[in-house]
């Protein structure tokens, strides 16, 4: 028969073992389908996605239909996609939702909960939606969409207006998504739609993101919105965003039809993982302090009383530490685009930064990360000395479980870009050649060109959407 030290030697393998493959990060888990995403293998990533059959069932489930829906559009299989992205949008839903998901992320390790995605992300459904139903030739589907998102939009901003998450400085609205309904309206011919959108998506560009991520509003934007103003007769709101942008309007006739172009520039950011040492400090009252000097850190605990204190075990935790979420940026290999066309050249505008998002809205819910991580630990170990008291070596391997088990949640939406950037160029009627030239940093990456042809018809507006998958090579291990 096995010796107590040699059955607690195997448990303690197990739980290394089982901790060196937890370890890894959502990134690294799923690396054999990035590797082939990233390298535009795009028949082999969806073959490696779909073979994983827990993975439509899983706790990131609603991750796996994101990235069906994305490598589906990217093949030109929209009907498909949608189908994918629909499934997502439905459980973005009811995962939102589910209280008890939530209050299961408060107690243990967040990675055993299923994941419900980042409100960014959550708006990206909408977008790829959107487009492909506008390449499948349905724009009143693709209005469906404007919609959804108008809604989702609301949400989200009355989330925000309450408490510390109304203060300034917080991603609370989305310019870009005002910019892409629009000019879905305004291709629907619904002017008066699209003048309020374009209207919103200007006022927050110059007071949400260019003083968060440097974006302005694009210069083509500010032309929609005078147009429509005009088209609209809006003769006050055109003289105020004339004197406010200013531009003066020159009307302009205009035969045959137009492109708007969309660019997804490289790949989002990755989530790894870091850490943070506190010390517990007791003090009066039954107050605990979760500290830390070197951020200036200071998180308070009240207990009941001081019995309750010794009870519960905390006078045992002295050192801590906590994992939190972090982002890993994938620098893109291209900075600039233009579409050089009959008609001359267009540069194309940024006008959504998703990296600089992803990492904004991670920074401001630090705060209830840190809050949420420190009540968990805090349970744990009390757990842990109140096991203890019955049975020393099961309490010494409860903690040790405790503390491997205390991982960040690395998992998000891995598949969208980095950046998106859009033009609007008028083009005669009928077959047109089209020169898309991509550009990097100077002496990084020459000139890639690609040559594309639309059919453009009288009066219309014809959508495009191109993604090159080009990143800077980065580390994939990134923990600490």
């Amino acid at each position: 028969m096995a010796s107590l030290n040699t059955v607690k030697r195997r448990i303690f393998l197990c739980i290394l073992a089982g901790f060196c493959f937890s370890c890894a990060t959502y990134y690294q888990v799923n690396l054999k389908f990035n590797r082939f995403f990233e390298e535009g293998e795009l028949e082999k990533a969806e073959k490696t996605l779909s073979s994983n059959q827990k993975a439509g069932t899983g706790k990131a489930k609603l991750l796996y239909y994101m990235n069906l829906g994305v490598v589906a559009a990217l093949q030109g299989h929209f009907e498909e996609s949608n189908l994918s992205l629909e499934q997502a949008y439905l459980l973005g839903e009811d995962l939102r939702n589910n209280y008890w998901n939530t209050a299961t992320a408060l107690l243990l390790n967040p990675n055993v909960t299923y994941y419900t995605g980042e409100d960014h992300e959550l708006l990206m459904i909408h977008y790829y939606k959107a487009l492909n139903f506008l390449q499948l030739g349905d724009p009143q589907s693709a209005l469906v969409e404007c919609r959804r998102l108008n809604i989702k939009l609301q949400k989200l901003s009355d989330h925000y207006q309450t408490g510390l998450l109304g203060h300034p400085g917080k991603y609370t609205r989305d310019a870009f998504i005002h910019t892409l309904m629009g000019l879905i309206y305004e291709a629907d011919k619904d002017i008066n739609n699209a003048f309020i959108a374009y209207r919103n998506a200007v006022d927050i560009y110059r007071t949400d993101y260019l003083p968060l991520f440097g974006i302005d509003a694009p210069e083509q934007l500010k032309q929609d919105l005078l147009r429509t103003a005009y088209i609209m007769g809006f003769t006050t709101e055109l003289k105020r965003y004339e004197e406010l942008l200013g531009i003066t309007y020159q009307p302009e006739k205009q035969a045959g039809g137009e492109l708007v172009f969309f660019w997804n520039n490289g790949l989002c950011p990755i989530k790894a993982e870091w850490g943070l040492h506190f010390a517990l400090v007791r003090g009066a009252g039954g107050l605990v302090n979760f500290q830390n000097d070197a951020y200036g850190l200071n998180f308070p605990f009240y207990l009941d009383s001081d019995k309750d204190y010794e009870e519960k075990g905390l006078h045992h935790l002295e050192f801590i530490r906590i994992a939190f979420p972090k982002y890993v940026e994938r620098h893109t290999v291209f900075n600039s685009a233009e579409l050089e066309t009959i008609q001359g050249k267009c540069t194309l505008e940024k006008a959504e930064d998703i990296n600089a998002i992803a990492f904004r809205s991670l920074q401001q819910r630090m705060w209830k990360e840190c809050s949420v991580s420190l009540l968990r630990i805090a349970v744990k170990k009390a757990a842990e000395y109140g096991i203890r008291q019955e049975n020393e070596d099961l309490g010494a391997l409860v903690g040790m479980v405790n503390a491997l088990t205390e991982k960040a949640d690395t998992r998000n939406w891995q598949t969208i870009p980095h950046s998106i950037y859009y033009g609007r160029v008028p083009l005669p009627e009928g077959e047109q050649k089209v020169r898309f030239i991509l550009k990097g940093s100077q002496g990084e990456a020459e000139e890639q060109v690609h040559e594309l042809t639309f059919h453009i018809q009288p009066q219309k507006t014809t959508f495009f959407s191109f993604h090159s998958l080009e990143a800077k090579p980065f580390s994939p291990y990134p923990i600490h």
